[in-house]
């Protein structure tokens, strides 16, 4: 069974900085690798893409909305991704998910969309107050 456990969400003022990880488990380890990513949902907005990071090279590319304050990586064990979130807003506070497809570098750089992505986890709140 696929698994994937987001962790680190909380309450942070504006301005301020919080690092979420994730660790996937259960990937099918043949095939195509899988990259990771980070969503978010703000309550009656759609889930909103971030970022992901390719586990072939470790390439990253970011939504226009985060560039410059978030940042994408991976830690040193295998499927495990983290988002470092700087100089935060209120309009951040959102759940915010992680996620593997074996495209998902491709649906950020061509808008291939959400909708069919092969695992997602479950959220983790992060607000942010004023």
């Amino acid at each position: 069974e696929v698994q994937l456990q987001a962790s680190g969400g909380g309450l942070v003022q504006a301005g301020g900085s919080l690092r979420l990880s994730c660790v996937a488990s259960g990937l099918p380890s043949t095939g195509d690798p899988y990259d990771m990513g980070w969503f978010r949902q703000a309550p009656g907005k759609e889930r909103e893409g971030l970022g992901s990071i390719s586990s072939k090279d470790g390439t990253t590319v970011y939504a226009d909305s985060v560039k410059g304050r978030f940042t994408i990586s991976s830690g040193n064990t295998k499927n495990t991704v983290y988002l470092q979130m700087n100089s935060l807003k209120p309009d951040d506070t959102a759940v915010y998910y992680c996620a593997a497809d074996r495209v998902l570098a491709a649906r950020f750089l061509y808008n291939l969309g959400w909708h069919d992505m092969d695992y997602w986890g479950k959220g983790t709140q992060v607000t942010v107050s004023s």
